[in-house]
């Protein structure tokens, strides 16, 4: 069940802003460190009630948690950096009796390296924050936090998609040049996407890096086209092997020729099935057939010899 910062703090979501300090400071007071020492659990609540206190505190960032709905979907798009930036804690402190921070001076969440700042800048200002409730190095130091992921748009032709490929890259992440090998599985299409782990901008505080995605997009091809795992192609025949039938050379993806029979009375866009000779299925789908589209061709002139001819099938009946 998603999380909701709401009931963290056991209070609705029409709370007023005082309704939302006292509900922390009774939590906060609850749960603190101090009168819970060698508590993980406790630890973890009282980091949660951090959380929540420091969004549903804040008027822009409680709009934009009320947007989204939980605490899950607010934090995919804000880091804890975003979370923290700019909580100061040093009123609240003391009102709880704790005192300020250990310098003395305004306690904040610093920005994240976006911002300009370091892991390590914001390292020593979350453990000062929380110093003064005589917990700030050890909090400080579970802070590891995982790195930002990132996208990357790929694009691969159209046989690459079918058969699956090798690719190398040479992507720029954060300050440095990542040459990455990528197995393009086979049947993969446009929307897709390949997920990298740890390939993505280095965690903070030791936290893991973050993963790398790839936006898979396939190229159009100029004879192919790909619906599903489903191949099309389309070949032009005239009007009177459609009428008494004919064989045609058809090409197939992987440059193979086969031939195929049209049979005597083809219509004009019959599409003719090649069993198997379609596209990988993923994770165990069926793989899909190729399919032939027969465009019969009529004549734009005829001789005086072909009017004649075409004049006595229509007298005919044909």
């Amino acid at each position: 069940m998603a999380e909701d910062y709401y009931q963290i703090l056991g209070i609705s979501k029409k709370a007023s802003a005082d309704e939302i300090k006292k509900a922390y400071r009774k939590l906060a007071l609850k749960w603190h460190p101090d009168r819970n020492p060698n508590n993980k659990s406790a630890e973890e609540k009282f980091k949660k009630i951090s959380e929540a206190y420091a969004v549903l505190s804040d008027a822009e960032k409680r709009q934009q948690y009320d947007n989204f709905g939980s605490a899950d979907q607010f934090r995919q798009q804000y880091s804890q950096e975003d979370i923290f930036r700019g909580f100061d804690l040093d009123e609240i402190l003391r009102s709880f009796g704790f005192g300020g921070n250990r310098a003395g001076g305004r306690a904040t969440f610093r920005t994240s390296r976006r911002g300009g700042a370091s892991p390590r800048d914001y390292e020593d200002s979350f453990s000062d924050i929380l110093g003064g409730m005589g917990a700030g190095q050890q909090f400080g130091r579970q802070m590891a936090q995982k790195g930002q992921d990132v996208e990357y748009n790929l694009s691969i032709s159209l046989e690459e998609s079918v058969f699956g490929t090798d690719k190398k890259l040479s992507l720029q992440i954060e300050n440095r040049i990542e040459e990455i090998n990528v197995k393009i599985p086979a049947g993969i299409s446009t929307g897709k996407k390949l997920r990298l782990p740890g390939k993505g901008l280095s965690g903070y505080n030791g936290g893991h890096n973050g993963d790398l995605y790839l936006n898979i997009n396939v190229l159009p091809h100029p004879i192919f086209s790909r619906d599903g795992n489903d191949l099309y192609i389309e070949k032009t025949i005239k009007f009177t092997q459609a009428a008494l039938g004919t064989t045609i050379d058809v090409p197939t993806l992987d440059g193979t020729i086969k031939r195929l029979k049209i049979s005597p009375g083809t219509q004009n866009n019959t599409k003719i099935r090649m069993k198997g000779f379609g596209v990988p299925g993923l994770k165990g789908a069926l793989k899909g057939d190729q399919y032939v589209k027969i465009n019969i061709e009529v004549p734009k002139k005829l001789s005086e010899h072909q009017q004649k001819i075409i004049k006595q099938l229509a007298d005919d009946g044909i």
